[in-house]
């Protein structure tokens, strides 16, 4: 079971990672939109086509103008990809229309969704999800009488259950969101239907489960707002039980809807409070930090040392996602993860790692390169469940650059003076390429070297497998106990399919992929 479902994540994961995950976001929500005006065109929803594309233009128009107002006073880099994500997200939320006074609610929705990015904010990090803090004013507002449009969420008609479905998931593949709201989908289902349960039995009706739940399924918005706005990054905490309390509140919210006078609280107002929890288990913003060195570690691997104002906290194996700004940014976007190599006892002093030796790097990858020391980049925070379990024995497998978390795990245990069970697997093109083995072997592990050719002399504990190819059978021959340890792969997608079947064998498995940037 852990074979197959590892290479069939590692694959479509390996195209994906080469694409931004703000990128992809309106690639998928283009998609959905000229599906809705398909689908509208031939009458299978109610919203005319005229009516979600005046929607449409005054969502961005809004949107954009007030980000980039924002970005000019802040003096900020005037980047627009965040309405380009809002705006779809609101038409699907919103009912569409054509009126004046309705269009003037979509438009104070856009205004509010990219003003509360910067006005509802913690250290240069919005708190809420922004077309649910759009969405929830035009709520409020029907609640008080006014006549400014609602909130519809018509995303939930029949015909849009499948699109929906395909497109969200692709999306929740590239921001490795997939368990957190199937979580969310299924506790959202289960309080739904026990809800519907209750209000059935006080009618004095009896209840066709099977045509709740059906409908719960393809008409309600629960698919949509965990797709497309639950799994926002940037409102999510860093750790992964974090996420999932998270995702229940949101649920039992969703599923149970409390009411306030007139106020019913809809699947927006859901998530609001679900950010609001979030930020609590996890109060994070912006890292600022200024590169203090750059070190070539090994021909095509840079280090990049940065300095912090106030020590970051992070648990080592987790990684930082970088924001370097820069003119014209292809469709990998300007935001990258980078794992951190240094310890967190390393600190004030961050250090992250990354490959530059490709024939055609990324714009993003020829920005980093020109940062000079005593230049400031913003991290929008640290994230990953990538963390070693205690007291359990371990096998660790990297390959090539794929050796940074383990690298962090290492100095660690190093720093600490911990004594762990620990069998490393570092596959390298060669000798050169086995960057960080004086921070590796100052842990004391042992190590099994995979290269092509014999890597010359080692540190003590190190060997040289013998220039085989890492495969599944290879593995379970230079690591006989992997039965008894929890195996933890770094590296390209490709070498995780290949190994998925000796990995099955493992206690457990955890796995961070490396899909290029």
């Amino acid at each position: 079971m852990i074979a197959s479902l590892t290479a069939a994540w590692s694959r479509p994961f390996a195209v994906l990672g080469r694409i931004s995950m703000y990128r992809l976001m309106v690639y998928a929500l283009s998609v959905l939109t000229l599906v809705a005006l398909l689908v509208s065109a031939l009458g299978m929803v109610l919203p005319t086509p005229g009516e979600l594309l005046a929607t449409l233009a005054v969502l961005l128009i809004v949107s954009v103008a007030v980000d980039v107002a924002a970005h000019l006073l802040l003096r900020l880099p005037v980047r627009i990809e965040s309405s380009l994500i809002t705006a779809p997200i609101l038409l699907f939320v919103l009912w569409p229309t054509l009126e004046p006074a309705g269009l003037a609610g979509i438009a104070l929705a856009a205004a509010t969704a990219s003003a509360s990015k910067y006005v509802i904010a913690w250290r240069g990090r919005h708190l809420l999800n922004p077309a649910a803090a759009g969405a929830t004013v035009i709520a409020l507002c029907a609640a008080l009488g006014a006549s400014l449009g609602t909130t519809a969420w018509w995303v939930g008609a029949d015909v849009l259950f499948a699109p929906v479905l395909l497109v969200g998931l692709v999306v929740l593949w590239r921001v490795e969101k997939v368990r957190v709201v199937a979580v969310f989908w299924i506790a959202a289902l289960a309080v739904s239907v026990l809800h519907a349960s209750i209000q059935y039995a006080e009618a004095g009706i009896a209840i066709d489960y099977g045509t709740v739940v059906w409908q719960l399924v393809v008409s309600s918005p629960i698919l949509f707002l965990g797709a497309f706005m639950l799994s926002e990054p940037l409102t999510l905490p860093s750790r992964r039980w974090q996420q999932y309390v998270v995702a229940l509140v949101v649920a039992a919210l969703v599923g149970w809807p409390p009411v306030i006078g007139d106020f019913v609280f809809g699947a927006e107002t859901a998530l609001l409070v679900g950010n609001v929890v979030a930020f609590a288990l996890g109060a994070r913003s912006g890292i600022r930090l200024r590169l203090r060195e750059r070190r070539v570690v090994a021909p095509g691997v840079t280090e990049l040392a940065f300095e912090t104002r106030r020590p970051l906290r992070f648990v080592a194996g987790q990684y930082l996602e970088l924001t370097v700004p820069h003119r014209r940014p292809d469709a990998r976007g300007t935001r990258r993860e980078l794992s951190i190599v240094s310890a967190p006892e390393d600190a004030p002093l961050v250090r992250v790692a990354y490959r530059d030796a490709t024939a055609t790097p990324s714009t993003y990858k020829r920005a980093l390169a020109s940062l000079e020391p005593g230049g400031v980049l913003t991290a929008t925070g640290v994230w990953g469940d990538f963390t070693l379990r205690a007291g359990e024995p371990l096998l660790l497998v990297a390959a090539g650059i794929g050796v940074t978390p383990f690298v962090s795990q290492l100095r660690h245990l190093a720093a600490t003076g911990e004594r762990r069970d620990i069998v490393v697997v570092y596959v390298a093109s060669g000798a050169a390429q086995l960057v960080f083995r004086d921070d590796i072997a100052a842990a004391g592990v042992p190590v099994v070297v995979v290269t092509p050719e014999d890597p010359g002399p080692l540190p003590d504990g190190w060997r040289w497998a013998g220039g085989h190819r890492l495969d599944a059978a290879s593995l379970g021959t230079l690591v006989p106990d992997l039965a008894a340890r929890h195996a933890y792969v770094s590296g390209p997608p490709a070498l995780i399919a290949d190994l998925a079947p000796a990995l099955s064998q493992a206690r457990s498995l955890t796995t961070d992929a490396f899909a290029g940037y």
